[in-house]
């Protein structure tokens, strides 16, 4: 996946593009170290919602990050390339397809499957290194994880493997469920690293507790107890916790922006001529009669983000969307050809933008 060059010089950017702001994004960095780190827990900075753009990695080190994981091997590739100084984990379980890479690469990855940390463990015999591994957990939000009861007999099989090294377990939830963090289930998730480093005699040096939806729980505990890694990625680049979207106190909310420019400004009715079925992705559109609005449009569509997740920053409603086109009702604004609009991103709409070809990066 390609992404512009990154430019300084916003005025001559080419829209559409996303601002960001650096030292914003340092700012929420070290604020977010200050506070996780009270807890005792370290962060680990996810990197995938901007591909490993090392730019960005270079802002989250430089303010006192060393850990970056990313779910996609190219993105960690890419930042190795750049010379990030930083220890790389890779967070989803790796395909098998992808082992030689993730042994080269990768300092770490979060696993799931014995059949796949065999291969990893024959890769790292085979490079002469040794890969280390954090198993996945399952805690109820039912996206990755392994089961409690076949916990046990995951890590005595891990252990028995040279070229791997077991080196602590992890957990996510809120993803995809929306199961909550709370005190009940990771104290339940610490109980668990307590009982298998007494059964086996061993230590775990990482117990990573899940993301930037653990806010709430951290700022209510008094410490994390076993704790002693988070990942984040979403807080650190939009300010937020994920369970509510609530704003972190202190950090900023407005490190990132989406720029888009005018290219038809008309005053149009407000309603469509004619009989009307589905719109271009089988959507039933609606319509209120305001009577003749002018009607702007921007040079974004579907095709370039999650128009759900835009909100525009002057005063302007979104109509409707094509794969091209985002239509605004722009009477209050009088926008004109060759204005640009500027609107705030949510999560999805930032990691979509980041992955459109078409979309460049402009940081200040």
């Amino acid at each position: 996946m390609h992404i512009p060059p990154a430019s300084s010089q916003v005025g001559l950017m080419k829209t559409p593009y996303l601002e960001i702001d650096l030292s914003k994004l340092h700012s929420n960095a070290q604020k977010l170290i200050a506070m996780f780190g009270a807890k005792g827990i370290d962060i680990t900075a996810v990197t995938k919602s901007f591909l490993g753009e090392p730019t960005l990695a270079n802002c989250f080190v430089s303010a006192g990050i060393s850990s970056l994981g990313d779910s996609r091997i190219e993105n960690i590739i890419r930042m190795k390339k750049a010379h990030v100084q930083a220890r790389f984990i890779l967070i989803r379980t790796p395909s098998a397809s992808e082992i030689h890479e993730v042994v080269t690469y990768a300092d770490a990855s979060f696993n799931t499957e014995l059949s796949v940390i065999a291969e990893l463990s024959k890769e790292a015999i085979a490079q002469n290194k040794i890969h280390d591994i954090l198993l996945m957990v399952e805690m109820g939000d039912l996206r990755e994880g392994i089961l409690r009861q076949d916990l046990g007999k995951t890590i005595e099989a891990v252990l028995r493997m040279t070229g791997v090294r077991l080196i602590g377990l992890g957990t996510n939830l809120a993803c995809l469920n929306g199961v909550k963090p709370s005190k009940t289930n990771m104290n339940i998730f610490a109980g668990l690293a307590d009982t298998y480093e007494n059964r086996f005699g061993i230590d775990f040096q990482m117990i990573s507790g899940g993301n930037s939806a653990n806010v709430d729980w951290m700022l209510e505990s008094e410490r994390a107890d076993r704790v002693n890694s988070i990942r984040l990625g979403e807080s650190i680049l939009l300010g937020r916790e994920t369970l509510a979207r609530k704003h972190i106190e202190g950090l900023h909310l407005d490190a990132i922006s989406l720029v888009a420019e005018v290219i038809e400004s008309k005053i149009k009715p407000s309603l469509p001529e004619g009989e009307t079925g589905l719109d271009a992705f089988g959507n039933i559109p609606s319509h209120e009669d305001k009577g003749e609005i002018l009607r702007s449009i921007v040079a974004l569509g579907k095709q370039d983000v999650h128009v759900a997740g835009l909100l525009p920053m002057i005063d302007v409603d979104i109509l409707g969307s094509s794969s091209d086109h985002i239509i605004l009702d722009a009477t209050r604004a009088s926008l004109q050809v060759g204005d640009r609009v500027r609107f705030s991103v949510d999560y999805a709409a930032f990691l979509s933008a980041m992955t459109s070809p078409f979309v460049g990066c402009a940081f200040t």
